[in-house]
């Protein structure tokens, strides 16, 4: 077992970027840590990091190793953890701090079918669209959404953001369909506020390698996207809304997708907790949960495929419907 402790420990190094952090990672003192990655070094005769004072960095033999050991310790900790539940009951108060944003439309199903799952886990949830950290949230687990959050938590990817125009086919109908990021300005538009910072969100649109942003002003203005939703499905105005709400509109044809050409990604959905060595099981056990079942789950974005789709003039599109 100290020869996986040695790997155990190199891996946590590397992925840190710091043997001090990997000290913290496993319970150990840095100078233990130290000396398992010297230890390993020396049984594999070659040597894995470039070290200074400031920084820790991987050789191409250290990389070579990482790149193959790290797949295999998934696999132990995940066979591990397997065991431990056999004899270990997952119960006991699991706190969720999550965005109002995408809690109720993208979280929520998947909380329910956990609940269903481990009825013995008590699951109190706290949505806020204010960022704040776990510690402030006494949280042990947290969904953002944009940016990966700092603090020291580990992050996973879920799903990206899109930022997709949308209209409803009533209002396209009433009043056309912009046919550019300028002719927006002569319709209705939904705003959303943000809650951190109270200003109307700018739109943000990709034009060939760069992102651009606009004002434009809200003929209906929101601090709640699903109410935005609701506010472009029921034809008030165009809204640029997140692809985790608008994706089951546009493909049960309640709304179309606009200047597709222009769709950006605002960032991801993230998973964060604290290290994974620190957590009891009925965390660890919703975290394997909630990975398995969200990522890269096509219900909360559209696929190159589709945007592409929706580049055809609508023109020609309607040309060939009344064909």
């Amino acid at each position: 077992m100290n020869g996986i402790r040695a790997i155990n420990t190199f891996v946590r190094a590397a992925t840190l970027g710091s043997l001090r952090g990997a000290a913290v990672d496993q319970g150990i003192s840095p100078q233990a840590a130290s000396q398992a990655v010297m230890h390993l070094e020396k049984d594999l005769g070659v040597r894995l990091f470039h070290r200074t004072t400031r920084k820790l960095s991987l050789t191409q033999e250290g990389q070579r190793l990482f790149e193959s050991v790290q797949p295999a310790l998934t696999m132990l900790s995940s066979a591990l953890d397997d065991a431990r539940r056999s004899k270990e009951e997952v119960g006991g108060t699991l706190r969720v701090s999550a965005p109002r944003a995408f809690g109720l439309p993208v979280l929520w199903p998947h909380f329910e079918a956990f609940q269903k799952r481990y009825p013995d886990v008590q699951l109190e949830v706290q949505c806020d669209d204010q960022f704040t950290d776990l510690v402030t949230d006494r949280a042990d687990v947290g969904f953002r959404g944009g940016p990966p959050p700092a603090g020291g938590a580990i992050a996973r990817r879920l799903v990206p953001i899109q930022l997709i125009v949308c209209a409803s086919p009533d209002y396209i109908e009433r009043n056309g369909a912009p046919r550019s990021i300028d002719e927006l300005a002569a319709h209705r538009c939904t705003g959303y506020r943000r809650a951190n910072t109270g200003k109307l969100a700018q739109w943000q649109f990709r034009v060939g390698d760069e992102i651009v942003y606009r004002d434009l002003p809200a003929a209906v203005c929101v601090n709640d996207t699903e109410m935005e939703t609701q506010a472009v499905l029921a034809g008030l105005g165009i809204g640029q809304l997140g692809s985790f709400n608008a994706a089951r509109h546009i493909r049960s044809g309640r709304l179309v997708p606009l200047l597709t050409q222009h769709a950006s990604e605002y960032g991801m959905i993230y998973i964060y907790y604290r290290h994974r060595t620190e957590q009891p099981l009925r965390v660890r056990t919703f975290i394997d949960f909630m990975v398995e079942r969200m990522t890269g789950n096509t219900d909360f974005f559209l696929e190159d495929e589709e945007l592409r789709a929706f580049q055809q003039p609508r023109q020609k599109r309607a040309t060939k419907r009344r064909a």
